[in-house]
């Protein structure tokens, strides 16, 4: 499912809307290139959320996406060739395009529940039945 996001649209929320609007149950991210104006991040293991401003070449985009829930990392280069990554928290709005592929898993669902031995929301991937209900 290709799509295109336009200056000014905000990339994570743009996103959780359509795979609602889509009503698509697991979907996860092919490919994505364009630019961002600023993205706000959590770095790998802390608790500290960082917003960094551009703008941003989209180097690379992935993770899984279900009904409001979504789980994206994001790397990003400056003018400079410089790279900065982790996990999106939002304020990715778009700089000039965001050109964005999603595939779907059949049969399947992506759920997010409490993982005790993480302290994360953590993927649970249902399949065939549960996936319909």
């Amino acid at each position: 499912m290709p799509l295109r996001l336009k200056p000014g649209q905000e990339l994570k929320t743009t996103l959780m809307h359509y795979v609602q609007d889509q009503k698509l149950k697991a979907a996860f991210i092919v490919t994505c290139v364009g630019s961002v104006l600023r993205a706000t991040l959590r770095m790998a293991n802390s608790k500290t959320i960082t917003t960094f401003e551009g703008p941003f070449e989209i180097v690379s985009l992935v993770g899984t996406l279900s009904g409001g829930e979504g789980h994206l990392h994001i790397s990003l280069s400056d003018k400079n060739g410089k790279v900065i990554g982790g996990h999106v928290i939002g304020d990715l709005d778009i700089y000039t395009t965001a050109e964005i592929v999603l595939g779907e898993c059949e049969n399947t669902s992506f759920l997010r529940e409490y993982d005790s031995e993480t302290g994360y929301d953590e993927l649970v991937v249902y399949h065939d039945e549960k996936a319909t209900a």
